[in-house]
């Protein structure tokens, strides 16, 4: 890329709202951990370079830092709540914990900078923290100031380095975007030319480059992501991919005939495979949520590892996102909520190696490539289905029958959704089959039969969601639908859970 950002990691679950807000700018960005080395960041020709937030103080024994001799490359640097702080620390200044800690709604008052331009006085800003900086380093000054943080925003002298206390990249500090476009355009002089198109074209030539003439698989699901990942390698390297479609037997209704005559049209080899009693025998009895994805993830492997022998591939190509790598911990410091099944879900052993070109991307960033790359419309709207598949929208074992039962049920929520011209309006769409029966009366005989939830959700990147607020019209007639056309089903409910606390999927 010709002008991109370089965002340095320390744990924030906010880092990746940095890296969309720069990229809604125009300019590309790539989230590193701080044990990148100065010959790395060197070699990225970054236009700026952004320090994350994160969990930990400064001044504990094992707080992260990054190699002080990137302060000395004389390229902009910006500082965010851990960022700033370590910025100050390495300086010379003072960091210690605040007699009042300051979560929430601050208003700023600032002095005249660049970095301010066209940002009105005493705007709204979003803080988070535990420590201040107290003293300033030599040759710093404060430019910044809230009712608790006398030193909110702070420059150097003579570097463009920069430290805000305050979180830029939420929504709740009022004109954080045009803050951080200042410092990009108007201190960085960062150049505002990335789209997706270059993405495309920068990927492509990554991909040749690291599979040299190598032969590739694909582990395709008809999902967006992978179908994408597979169009853009296609686009790369030819025949020289395979995308193998493994029928794990944990899929929707008509789900595999459908999946395989989409790809097929877009003009991809496609191997299909069932192999759905193998999986259902090594989940049997199995009822915790992160065993299941074990098993599955390390399954998927053998059967491409098997497959790769047939024609001799060396590559794995798989469409992880982002989102994947901050649950599964692949981003420095963030908490592990649940493996992915492209990531946390791996063996550690593995013969092929892998493929990820879509791992810096966002759920809707996947689908404007995918548009960018010629894909059919409804192909990249369709809603995410995870690799486990129906094996997590179990609670519990997962059984043939149950399967049955919830495939029955989903295919009815998801028809109505799309009659009623719901289905584009919600991100994701679900049914949940609980581990737990409750009584019902049917036809004046009583029942006790399992309990169905039903899940929809708004989101736009998969790392937050609100519930989608169906018309109860609309529940009601699904309900009625559900109870009446599938046997073992005598109640349904919805579930109004925001992420957090709760995840999109229930395992």
């Amino acid at each position: 890329m010709d002008s991109s950002v370089v965002i340095v990691s320390f744990g924030s679950q906010y880092v990746q709202l940095i890296a969309r807000k720069v990229r809604e700018l125009g300019v590309y960005s790539e989230i590193v951990s701080p044990d990148i080395t100065i010959e790395e960041i060197s070699s990225r020709n970054p236009c700026a370079i952004i320090l994350s937030g994160g969990p930990h103080s400064v001044y504990e024994k094992n707080a992260p830092r990054i190699d002080r001799r990137i302060y000395d490359l004389n390229i902009p640097i910006l500082g965010i709540c851990y960022g700033h702080q370590l910025i100050a620390y390495e300086f010379g200044g003072i960091v210690e914990p605040s007699e009042k800690h300051e979560y929430g709604k601050a208003y700023l008052k600032f002095k005249e900078d660049v970095f301010f331009k066209d940002i009105p006085q005493n705007t709204s800003v979003w803080m988070s923290h535990a420590d201040k900086v107290s003293k300033l380093p030599p040759h710093f000054e404060s430019i910044g100031f809230s009712d608790n943080s006398e030193n909110a925003v702070i420059k150097h002298q003579t570097k463009p380095i920069y430290g805000v206390q305050y979180h830029l990249e939420v929504y709740h500090t009022e004109h954080g975007k045009k803050m951080l476009s200042n410092f990009l355009f108007n201190i960085a002089n960062c150049k505002p030319n990335w789209s997706m198109k270059n993405f495309k074209e920068h990927k492509i030539e990554e991909i040749r480059e690291i599979t040299q003439d190598k032969k590739v698989i694909c582990a395709i699901s008809g999902g967006v992501d992978s179908a994408v990942a597979a169009a853009l390698t296609h686009k790369a390297i030819g025949d020289r991919l395979t995308c193998i479609f493994v029928d794990h037997g944990l899929l929707r209704k008509n789900e595999a005939k459908e999946v395989i005559s989409n790809l097929t049209k877009l003009g991809l080899n496609i191997v299909a495979l069932d192999r759905s009693s193998i999986f259902l025998e090594k989940l049997k009895n199995v009822e915790d949520p992160e065993q299941k994805r074990k098993i599955i993830g390390n399954t998927f492997i053998e059967i491409f590892e098997e497959e790769a022998k047939k024609y001799n591939a060396e590559f794995l190509l798989q469409g992880t996102l982002y989102p994947d790598l901050v649950e599964s911990a692949g981003i420095h410091g963030s908490a592990k909520i649940k493996s992915h099944h492209n990531v946390g879900g791996l063996p550690e052993k593995m013969h092929l190696k892998l493929l990820e070109p879509l791992k810096e991307l966002f759920k809707d960033e996947v689908r404007a490539l995918g548009l960018e790359l010629g894909l059919p419309k409804d192909m990249v709207y369709r809603h995410p289905f995870p690799g486990p598949g129906l094996a997590i929208r179990i609670i519990g074992e997962v059984t043939e029958e149950d399967l049955n039962i919830l495939r029955e049920a989903d295919a009815i929520f998801i028809e109505e959704l799309k009659k009623w011209d719901l289905y584009d309006k919600t991100w994701q769409a679900f049914s949940v089959l609980l581990p737990i029966k409750s009584v019902g009366v049917m036809g004046d005989n009583r029942t006790y039969e399992k309990v169905l939830a039903l899940r929809a959700v708004d989101s736009q990147d998969g790392m937050t969601a609100e519930p989608s607020k169906l018309p109860y019209e609309f529940l009601e007639h699904v309900m009625r639908r559900i109870i009446q056309e599938v046997k073992g089903i005598n109640r349904v409910v919805y579930d109004i859970s925001s992420k957090p606390p709760a995840t999109i999927e229930w395992e």
